[in-house]
């Protein structure tokens, strides 16, 4: 297998600096934001690896405040990732960059494209589509769970924990990866802020949609999903104008999508080829992969 060119790279986004990995060479530039509390080593490591053997130049950074870069410490700062996203755009600096997002990742990418008529194309794998509306149907419990965090804005909690213990991600599906040997990074850390919480209840990804009139738009989710909603994900591709696509994979759960194959290279594929036809017009340097 063809070795990857891969440099360790800085940048700054409102003065904070960055840390991220650029791969390959190729003439067609991608950005990948991924899961919640996630960092480069994990899953946009993986797809950013797997789009460079596929012909391009990819990016997979820690946003401010995880991993290698700067900013407070676990909080997730939903405002602050879109800059984040803005300032790597403008580091990779070519006429043709599209953004790729997985997991919670997905809704950012979506935002960041809505926003930045830079960003040629977009697609989120196994997508977080949030949206306020959708999480508020019960609007008393919406309202409650907002004002729990907001009270205890700045405490911690654990981002996964074993046996359905309290976590902002729980369950034994999200241990599965990052409790264990499977997801293990150095400078992963177990713990989120509670306002990380009030934060991605407020996002709206969903909302992105209607404005991606003028930029490609590819889903590849999972027909079962417990964790990423695939009904919001229907609705992220029928809200969208624009030229897009979507192909449902049969996972047997979330994760599957982070480093299970050939889930992944299958997501990879599909996204590959999207890439190749938005970004450069070429066939792609892979075969495809059936499914």
């Amino acid at each position: 297998m063809t070795e990857i060119r891969t440099e360790e790279v800085t940048f700054t986004a409102d003065g904070l600096t960055l840390a991220g990995t650029l791969r390959g060479d190729g003439p067609g530039a991608v950005v990948l934001t991924g899961p919640f509390s996630g960092v480069k080593e994990q899953v946009v490591g993986r797809y950013a690896e797997e789009l460079a053997r596929r012909g391009f130049t990819t990016l997979a950074f820690d946003h401010r405040g995880f991993g290698a870069s700067d900013g407070r410490r676990s909080h997730e700062d939903s405002q602050g990732k879109l800059s984040d996203l803005r300032a790597a755009v403008r580091l990779l600096d070519r006429d043709r960059v599209a953004v790729v997002g997985v997991c919670l990742g997905a809704g950012y990418a979506m935002r960041a494209a809505a926003s930045d008529p830079r960003v040629r194309a977009v697609a989120g794998i196994a997508g977080a589509y949030n949206s306020p509306a959708w999480f508020a149907r019960d609007p008393v419990a919406y309202r409650g769970a907002l004002r729990s965090f907001i009270d205890a804005y700045d405490e911690f909690l654990p981002a996964v924990a074993p046996g359905n213990g309290p976590a902002a991600m729980g369950g034994d599906e999200p241990f599965a990866y990052y409790g264990t040997a499977r997801g293990y990074a150095d400078r992963w850390e177990n713990r989120v802020t509670k306002g990380s919480l009030h934060a991605l209840m407020t996002f709206d990804a969903l909302g992105a949609a209607p404005l991606l009139t003028e930029t490609p738009l590819l889903i590849v989710h999972g027909r079962k999903d417990d964790y990423c909603s695939p009904d919001l994900a229907e609705a992220m591709f029928a809200a969208a104008p624009g030229e897009k696509e979507i192909h449902w994979l049969d996972a047997r759960e979330h994760i599957d999508f982070y480093d299970v194959e050939p889930i992944v290279t299958r997501a990879a594929q599909v996204t590959a080829d999207f890439l190749h036809r938005h970004l450069r017009g070429e066939r792609p340097t892979a075969p495809p992969v059936a499914g």
